[in-house]
Parts: structure tokens; sequence; C-alpha cells
């Protein structure tokens, strides 16, 4: 599933962090951050420093695409890390849920 905003890639983190059995102090941890950046980023903080992003994703075992829209679909850029595990339509219906 493509990841748009800020608030859909935190909501991506949380999820995986909290199925490896991780605390946001575990992460931050391993990453080399503050617990705060972690609620900020799983919060969508828009303002994340991309480097500490990207160790969190690595942190995670997840994986980061980067490719173009339907539009430009025969000229495609990817990069080998792509962004994946929880289903983020589920965690996203569910937050509006609530």
């Amino acid at each position: 599933m493509p990841i748009r905003t800020a608030a859909e890639l935190g909501a991506a983190i949380r999820e995986r962090r909290k199925r490896l059995g991780l605390d946001q102090a575990m992460l931050a941890q391993r990453i080399g951050a503050s617990r705060q950046w972690i609620i900020g980023v799983e919060r969508g903080h828009a303002r994340a420093e991309l480097g500490l992003v990207l160790r969190t994703l690595d942190a995670l075992d997840l994986q980061l695409t980067v490719g173009a829209g339907a539009a430009d679909i025969g000229h495609r850029v990817s990069a080998p890390h792509r962004v994946t595990g929880p289903d983020l339509d589920a965690i996203v219906a569910a937050a509006r849920q609530r």
C-alpha cells in the first residue's frame, strides 16, 4: 500500500513496533533517538528527520520503495527498499472509528 502522509507512515511504524514487541523506549534506544521523537513520528509529525526515519524503518525491518505514480507507470523509479508490513487501510479505518 502506498504511504502518502506522515500520519500513514507513523501508523505503519507504530503497528510494526508493537508487532515486534518493542516499546517506544526500546525502539528509541535502538536508533539513537529519544522516546519523544518516536512519539512524534508515530503521531505523524511531518518534520521528522529523514535519517532517523530511515534508521527507524531499518530497525523495524520495514522497506521503502520509491516509484512513479500511476500516471507515469511506464517510467518507474525504484529502490531496493519497500514499506511492507501492517495493513494500513485497517489501521486507518480503526483509528477513524475511535
